[in-house]
């Protein structure tokens, strides 16, 4: 664990074998299958697209990779801050994410943040950004923030809630950087390289 993390993280948001497991779906002395994971989180992306294609709030990102398999793009929503030049990203999921084994294969990809969309190159993050990465997916808490932790945890969302869930995500997920190049402009139809439909 860093230096720079002070608060504890409580039990019930650690993951588990390296596999996150949201605390809203955990059961005492059980933990669901990969396969019960994955369906999880192939749900909550298709609650969430829709709405990202009309809105895209502010910590969030729409991270377009190529699949290492089928070579077609992929779009997955992601917990995302920009800094500058760079972009923080988090793979929730860990090392486990398709997406995540995507990057790994393939590192250009094409980053959609409230500022626009940018072509980028991702890697892994060097020693000396983790205190700004830290920083910038940890401290900061969005109104969307809220939405997201209702989704993953019981109780009532808070901030100091909120910022335990990032936290939890920072040191159990897989934090990398992404390179932005130059911006591909703002486009209304930000998750394929299609005319928007009308």
């Amino acid at each position: 664990m860093d230096d720079h993390v002070r608060e504890p993280i409580p039990d019930a948001l650690k993951y588990e074998d390296g596999r996150y497991v949201p605390e809203r779906f955990r059961r005492a002395g059980r933990t669901p299958s990969p396969r019960a994971a994955r369906v999880f989180s192939r749900t909550l992306h298709a609650v969430h697209m829709p709405w990202f294609l009309l809105w895209l709030p502010a910590g969030v990102g729409v991270l377009t990779t190529t699949g290492r398999r089928s070579g077609k793009a992929r779009h997955t929503p992601v917990k995302a801050a920009r800094a500058g030049d760079i972009a923080y990203v988090v793979s929730i999921g860990g090392a486990h994410a398709l997406w995540y084994k995507n990057l790994r294969a393939q590192p250009a990809v094409r980053l959609q943040l409230t500022g626009g969309v940018f072509e980028g190159v991702a890697r892994e993050l060097r020693a000396d950004e983790h205190p700004a990465a830290y920083a910038a997916l940890c401290e900061r808490v969005h109104p969307f923030d809220f939405v997201e932790n209702a989704f993953h945890r019981r109780g009532r969302p808070t901030r100091d809630r909120v910022r335990e869930l990032h936290r939890a995500w920072f040191d159990g997920g897989v934090v990398f950087a992404v390179d932005l190049g130059a911006s591909a402009g703002r486009r209304r139809w930000p998750f394929s390289d299609r005319t928007p439909p009308g």
